[in-house]
């Protein structure tokens, strides 16, 4: 079997798992101990986040020419590749909370909803809390002055029958 032939399906593979994809980060795992590197993918399957190790060969011929093909550039020695298909900000949050725990992690690059972001630029999306935290911070607030407001009414109203 020719070398192309075994390759197609982990470059078919890659191209599945970047399939509307909102996030992809790339990092640098050298270093990491096994206990380590199995406490990441735990904590990042929890998050819903698919992280494969990968022959930069082959994510590079699975990103040819898609919305991801500006991180070509970042994929030089061992990298791990980092994906998030619901919550944008996930995979760089839980990267970001594990480099800092574990500075053998480099988080090297990533896009975020089509966007190029350097290790920066990822380390500043991490701080970024979850979609769902968002809509439960602006639900708080929107109810906070609508339950004043409907006191106030009950104490007018009390007040008159009084």
């Amino acid at each position: 079997m020719a070398k192309v032939e075994l390759k197609q399906p982990i470059v078919e593979e890659i191209k599945e798992s970047l399939n509307d994809a909102k996030t992809v980060v790339l990092v640098d795992y050298r270093g990491l101990t096994v206990e380590q590197d199995t406490k990441l993918r735990k904590t990042l399957r929890e998050a819903g986040v698919i992280y494969k190790v990968y022959k930069n060969t082959m994510v590079k011929l699975a990103i040819d020419g898609t919305e991801f093909d500006s991180i070509k550039d970042d994929l030089e020695g061992p990298t791990a590749v980092a994906v998030s298909k619901t919550d944008a900000t996930a995979a760089a949050r839980v990267l970001a909370k594990f480099a800092k725990e574990n500075p053998a992690l480099e988080i090297k690059s990533g896009i975020v909803e089509g966007t190029y972001y350097d290790a920066q630029g990822i380390s500043k999306i991490a701080t970024i809390p979850s979609r769902e935290e968002l809509i439960s911070k602006f639900l708080g607030s929107i109810q906070s002055p609508i339950t004043n407001f409907a006191r106030v009414i009950k104490q007018i109203a009390e007040s008159k029958e009084a």
